[in-house]
C-alpha cells in the first residue's frame, strides 16, 4: 500500500506489515499474499537485524503519528498501543539474542519452514511451481537458521539441552518418514503434477538432504556443547518472554499463587464429576483412565477428522443467531490431520486475508487410530468454534475496520488463547457439556492450564511448592519434578506430557497465557455486565469483543468493560 504524507497510526501499521511481508515470506503465505509463495525469510543474524531495523523505524514513525490530528480517536489509539507494545516486546527478545539460541520441539525457525509449505496454496501448476521454487530455498533458510545458533555458540548462548534432544529426533523424523529413505520434503511433493515431477523431486531432495545436514550438526555439534546447561531460563529471562506472549508486565509470584487457587478449585469439581463415571475412584484420573478403555470413542484418523468437522458444524449452526452473528465467510472452517513429526498438541491455522484458504484445526495423532471423545470435545470447542476460529477469522473479516496489523501479524498469544479458554468455559456455561464424560474431560482440559501456569513458572523462577500443595511441599521445583506433577494431574499420555514440558523450556512464559487470557476476559465481560446490568447483551457484547482486533492483556479488560 502506499502510505500518505502524514500518516495516522493505523495506515503506519499497514506499512510495516507490507514491509513485514517484503523480509518474511512465511507471512506473506499465512495473509495469503501469492508473490510470497515461492520464497523463505533470511534466518541468518543479518536477516533478524533486518527485522529488528524495520520494527525500530516503525516506532519512530509511530512517535510521529501519535502527534496527528486524528491519531487520539480510540481505533486509532488502540492500534497504536498494540503496534508500540509488540514492537517493542519483539526488538527486548531481539535485543538479549533469543535468536541466537532458538531451539526446540516446536516454534523454531525450522518448524516455520516446514510449516509454511501446508498453507501454500496448491490449487494449480502455477501454486506447484512456487513450490518447487520455495522447496529450492530450503538449504539457504536452514543454512541461515544455523548460522544464528553457531554464532549463539560463539557466544554462550545456549538452548536449553533438553528441547535440542528433541529437536534432533524430530529432524530426524522430518529426513525420514517412513523408513523408505524418504523424507517429509518429499512426500509432500509427490502430491503435485507429473508435469513437474522431475523439478518437485529434486527439490525436494535437497531440502531433505538440508534437513539432514542440520540434524547431523545439531546432534554432533551443537548438542554435546550443551553439556551441564540448565533447562530453564531464570527470572530475568522468564519476565521478558511473558512480557513477549501476554502484552503485560505479570506479577509472576501473584500469577503462581493464581495458578494454585485455580487447581484447588477445579480439582474440587473434577472429584464431583468423576463421581458421576466411577464411583469411588482414587482420582478424578482414574476414573478418565476408566473413559480411555470404556468411554465413548472414534476409531480412525479419517474418521475423527469427519467427527471434529462435523462437531465445528453444530457448534456453528447452534451459535450463530443465538450468541453470535456470522458473516458467511466465518462460519466455514476445516479439521485436519496435522503433518508428523510435530509437537503432539493440537493447533488453529487462520484463514488468509481473502479467505481463499479457511482457518483450519489442526490434529496430530501420534500415532493413534483410537481418539477417546472426552479428549476431544472441549479442545475443539478451543481450538475451533467457538475458540480460536471464531475470533482470528472475525478479525480478518472486520480488517477493513481495524488495520490488518491488528487483524493478523499483531496476535498477543495470551488474548487469543485467553479467549479460547473462555469459549470452552462459555459452553459449559451454556449447557453444552451435560454429557458427564465431556464435562470431566473439560475439567480435565481446564486443570491442564492451571498447572501450565504453575510448572511453567514454578520451575523457570525455581520457586517453592507451597506448604498445602498434595505434592512435594516445601521442595522447589524442577523440570523433572514438573513433569512427575504433570503426569499425576492429566489424563494426557506421558508421551504428550513428555511433549508438554519440552514446549514450556522451548517457549517459556507462552503457556501461562491461556488462564491469565481467560481471567483477564472473564474480568472484562464481568465489567461490562456491572455497567450495563438488565440491559447487557451477551451476544452484542461477544461480536463487540471479536471486532476490537488484538490487544494485549494490559489494555485487553479495559476495553472490553467499555463494550
Amino acid at each position: 500500500m502506499s502510505q500518505t504524507k502524514n500518516p495516522l497510526p493505523r495506515e503506519v501499521a499497514d506499512a510495516y506489515v507490507d514491509e513485514l511481508v517484503a523480509l518474511d515470506p512465511v507471512t506473506g503465505t499465512y495473509l495469503g499474499v501469492k508473490e510470497s509463495s515461492s520464497r523463505l525469510p533470511d534466518l541468518s543474524p543479518a536477516g533478524q537485524e533486518a527485522l529488528a531495523q524495520l520494527a525500530r523505524d516503525t516506532l519512530a514513525k509511530l512517535d510521529e503519528a501519535e502527534r496527528r490530528p486524528g491519531a487520539e480517536s480510540d481505533i486509532e489509539r488502540r492500534c497504536a498501543r498494540l503496534l508500540r507494545e509488540r514492537l517493542t516486546a519483539e526488538l527486548a527478545v531481539h535485543d538479549a539474542e533469543e535468536g541466537l539460541r532458538a531451539v526446540g520441539n516446536l516454534a523454531t525457525p525450522a518448524h516455520t519452514v516446514r510449516e509454511v509449505f501446508t498453507v501454500t496454496p496448491t490449487e494449480t501448476d502455477e501454486d506447484w511451481a512456487a513450490i518447487a521454487e520455495r522447496l529450492r530455498a530450503v538449504p539457504t533458510a536452514l543454512a541461515g537458521y544455523r548460522e544464528s545458533l553457531a554464532l549463539g555458540l560463539e557466544r554462550k548462548l545456549y538452548a536449553a539441552p533438553r528441547p535440542t534432544a528433541t529437536f534432533v529426533g524430530q529432524l530426524t523424523e522430518w529426513a525420514e518418514t517412513d523408513g523408505s529413505g524418504r523424507g517429509w520434503f518429499e512426500d509432500f511433493a509427490a502430491e503435485g503434477p507429473e508435469a513437474l515431477r522431475t523439478e518437485l523431486d529434486e527439490a525436494a531432495r535437497a531440502a531433505t538432504a538440508a534437513v539432514v545436514e542440520l540434524r547431523d550438526w545439531m546432534r554432533d555439534v551443537y548438542a554435546p556443547t550443551l553439556e551441564g546447561a540448565p533447562n530453564t531460563v531464570g527470572r530475568e529471562r522468564y519476565a521478558r518472554w511473558s512480557r513477549y506472549f501476554n502484552g503485560t508486565d505479570l506479577d509472576l509470584d501473584e500469577a503462581y499463587a493464581y495458578g494454585w487457587a485455580e487447581y484447588h478449585r477445579l480439582l474440587a469439581e473434577m472429584r464431583q464429576e468423576a463421581e458421576k463415571i466411577l464411583p469411588g475412584a482414587e482420582t478424578p484420573w482414574v476414573a478418565l483412565a476408566h473413559l480411555d478403555q470404556h468411554g465413548k470413542h472414534i476409531e480412525g484418523v479419517e474418521e475423527v477428522r469427519d467427527w471434529l468437522q462435523g462437531l465445528m458444524d453444530q457448534a456453528i449452526d447452534a451459535l450463530d443467531g443465538t450468541h453470535f452473528e456470522l458473516a458467511e465467510r466465518v462460519r466455514k472452517v476445516e479439521s485436519r490431520i496435522a503433518p508428523p513429526g510435530g509437537a503432539a498438541a493440537p493447533y488453529y491455522s487462520p484463514p488468509s486475508e481473502d479467505f481463499s484458504r479457511p482457518g483450519r484445526t489442526w490434529l496430530p495423532t501420534m500415532g493413534e487410530t483410537r481418539f477417546p471423545v472426552y479428549d476431544l470435545v472441549s479442545t475443539w470447542y478451543h481450538e475451533g468454534v467457538p475458540g480460536h476460529h471464531l475470533q482470528l477469522a472475525q478479525w480478518v473479516h472486520v480488517a477493513e475496520n481495524l488495520s490488518r496489523y491488528q487483524a493478523t501479524v499483531g496476535i498477543v498469544s495470551a488474548n487469543a488463547e485467553g479467549w479460547a479458554l473462555y469459549a470452552e468455559r462459555l459452553m459449559d456455561e451454556l449447557g453444552f457439556l451435560t454429557d458427564a464424560e465431556q464435562r470431566l474431560g473439560y475439567l480435565d482440559a481446564q486443570m491442564m492450564r492451571a498447572v501450565r501456569v504453575i510448572v511453567d513458572i514454578g520451575m523457570h523462577l525455581e520457586l517453592e511448592i507451597p506448604a498445602d500443595s498434595p505434592f512435594h511441599p516445601g521442595e522447589r521445583w524442577t523440570p523433572e519434578l514438573a513433569e512427575e506433577f504433570f503426569n499425576a494431574h492429566s489424563s494426557r499420555p506421558a508421551d504428550y506430557v513428555e511433549s508438554e514440558l519440552t514446549r514450556y523450556l522451548t517457549i517459556p512464559g507462552q503457556a501461562i497465557g491461556y488462564k491469565l487470557g481467560e481471567r483477564a476476559w472473564l474480568l472484562g465481560r464481568e465489567k461490562a455486565r456491572k455497567r450495563h446490568g438488565d440491559a447487557f447483551d451477551l451476544k452484542s457484547w461477544h461480536m463487540a469483543a471479536l471486532s476490537q482486533g488484538s490487544l494485549g492483556l494490559d489494555d485487553l479488560v479495559d476495553e472490553l468493560a467499555r463494550l
